[in-house]
């Protein structure tokens, strides 16, 4: 992508398992493995797959909150994983997270005043003044009144809380916004007002989402993109209503049939997934997923598929489709 603000070559982020009396490394949790992607200007990108998939840590290693193992990640072309820490605390002022859970994101002992302010003090050196003019700006975007800023979080309800999040994390005024699963925490009357509003503030303020989420149909609300991941991989990924329309990998496929039907004369069959999903600590051999296919074939549990782009333009890790 000629555009591309954010450009992920190779990302592979492992945690060391410690065993024995010393403490030894005595293995690895491959969390993500070998993650390639872009993401444009004013797009949402988003990244789906079961949970304990990698989708998480493949957000928070974009970002340096987890250090990645290898791989590059360049934000508007510059090397963010060459950054010294100073460099890189300036950075995240154009670079913000949307946590998943709005009742333990947010400081119990600080008004929505002062968690507003509060990465406005971090990254700039701003006036009483000029604090006051940003955060009552913030405040009536996501829709809140002046007289709500003197309120603790136990005072808002869920929907608010995840507002406030929101608010928080566009207060300086970012490029590319990680939305962690933002309206999971949510019930389903108060999600669509949330994803309504992140699409609002998109337009206004010219922001890229890496958008992470488990609800299939909320991603194909508000992604153009998407990224199927399983087990630390992406396993296919392109434009949102083609992969929907037409999933191509037996997993994705598996995924989408388990969406719940509006119509219930619509009797699509389930595909049913046979076996749980394996340890990322102890990954099998070839394709991750052969195990619980029912298309697996013999180079399937001895090689790893290599992407392919299909005619469509998407990318496929599947050896159905080797040439």
């Amino acid at each position: 992508m000629s555009n591309a603000l954010l450009e992920v070559q190779g990302l592979k982020t492992y945690f060391p398992i410690k065993g024995g009396v010393i403490r030894k490394t005595v293995g690895y949790v491959h969390a993500v493995e070998d993650v390639s992607f872009t993401i444009g200007e004013q797009e949402t990108f988003a990244l789906v797959g079961e949970s304990g998939c990698g989708k998480s840590t493949t957000g928070r290693s974009i970002l340096r909150l987890i250090e990645p193992t290898e791989g590059a990640v360049r934000f508007d072309g510059e090397d963010l994983r060459a950054l010294d820490g100073e460099a890189m605390r300036k950075k995240r002022r154009d670079m913000q997270l949307i946590f998943q859970d709005p009742y333990s994101s947010l400081n119990p002992r600080m008004t929505m005043r002062k968690l507003l302010e509060e990465p406005l003090r971090t990254h700039f050196s701003l006036s009483q003044k000029e604090l006051d003019e940003r955060v009552h700006w913030i405040a009536d975007a996501v829709g809140f009144s002046r007289d709500q800023l003197g309120r603790y979080p136990h005072q808002f309800s869920g929907g608010q809380r995840q507002r406030i999040s929101i608010a928080r994390a566009l207060i300086t005024n970012p490029r590319f916004v990680v939305a962690d699963e933002p309206v999971s925490a949510l019930d389903v009357s108060i999600q669509a007002q949330v994803l309504n509003l992140l699409m609002k503030l998109q337009q206004e303020m010219k922001l890229s989402y890496l958008f992470i989420s488990h609800d299939l149909n909320v991603v194909r609300h508000i992604s153009s993109r998407v990224a199927v991941m399983y087990l630390g991989r992406i396993v296919e990924m392109g434009d949102t209503e083609e992969v929907y329309c037409r999933p191509m990998h037996p997993y994705t496929q598996a995924l989408l049939s388990a969406i719940p039907r509006r119509d219930p004369s619509d009797q699509k069959r389930r595909i049913h997934l046979e076996g749980d999903v394996p340890s990322p600590s102890n990954p099998p051999r070839g394709c991750a997923f052969h195990d619980r296919c029912s298309r697996c074939m013999a180079v399937c549990s001895e090689t790893v598929p290599a992407p392919r782009r299909m005619p469509d333009g998407r990318l496929v890790l599947c050896h159905l489709y080797d040439e």
